[in-house]
């Protein structure tokens, strides 16, 4: 995954994560762990959804997540055997033939080397075992935060230093993008689709939602050429929940907007 390590925002993602956490639901609908399945939750961050794939399956379940924050935090919300936390990378992964499903949501736009990253997967599942991505899709992947992040481009507080951010998410803009990456790290792509979810929501709740992942990136030194300053820190923060506030309607609500790759393949 990507150099950051979510430790930073690791101790209120737990709060404030649910548009994964709705997403996460409709992956687990389309994976259809079996009772016996042992599974890999790759890039489980505090363990949430790690812990519903307990409650689905008796087989070995392991949480993989590179931030030692969020390892930290889900091992405080485990029970002692329960579940294995382990602090590892996609692209790192050592399993051989050891699992029949890898569960990855919300986490494969991270990766530093995709490629990589799903032959390890590939690796650590058994012969017909299967792997299911929900993440975030296209360039514009919101056009609710993007059109915030235009303000942070303009705002002469922001601007000097954020035209030095260099993205580091993997954003893909249709599905056959996607599956041509599984397909050559040898999997047999079953179902993909990107859809676009659509939410009312405040602008409080838009902020949140945004400090729940977005926000790791947006913020990371290391994806500005010179890094930036505490106070930079602080106005991007006060020009994004400001934007939001302006682009909400006369109910006090606007409208937050994802697209989302859902895709599970076959090894």
């Amino acid at each position: 995954m990507s150099g950051f390590d979510f430790s930073a925002v690791a101790s209120r993602y737990e709060q404030t994560s649910t548009v994964q956490k709705s997403a996460a639901e409709v992956l687990l609908q389309l994976m259809q762990i079996g009772e016996g399945d042992d599974v890999l939750d790759l890039g489980c961050g505090t363990g949430h959804i790690t812990r519903t794939i307990r409650e689905v399956t008796s087989g070995r379940v392991v949480g993989a997540d590179p931030s030692p924050g969020m390892i930290s935090e889900a091992e405080k919300g485990s029970k002692v055997g329960d579940v294995i936390f382990i602090v590892r990378p996609a692209e790192e992964l050592d399993f051989r033939e050891e699992f029949d499903v890898v569960f990855c949501n919300s986490a494969f736009q991270w990766f530093r080397d995709p490629r990589r990253a799903l032959k390890s997967c590939q690796s650590a599942l058994r012969p017909g075992g299967r792997i299911g991505i929900q993440a975030p899709a296209r360039r514009i992947y919101s056009p609710t935060f993007i059109a915030a992040i235009e303000w942070v481009r303009e705002d002469p507080r922001t601007c000097g230093t954020f035209c030095r951010f260099q993205p580091p998410w993997l954003f893909l803009e249709k599905e056959e993008e996607y599956e041509e990456l599984f397909q050559e790290a040898g999997f047999k792509v079953l179902f993909s689709r990107i859809e676009t979810v659509r939410e009312r929501r405040t602008p409080e709740e838009v902020f949140r939602v945004f400090a729940s992942g977005a926000i790791a990136g947006y913020l990371n030194p290391a994806y500005y050429e010179g890094g930036f300053d505490e106070a930079y820190a602080g106005a991007f923060q006060d020009v994004v929940r400001d934007a939001f506030v302006r682009m909400a309607e006369e109910d006090g609500s606007l409208e937050l907007i994802f697209h989302r790759i859902y895709l599970v393949a076959r090894s």
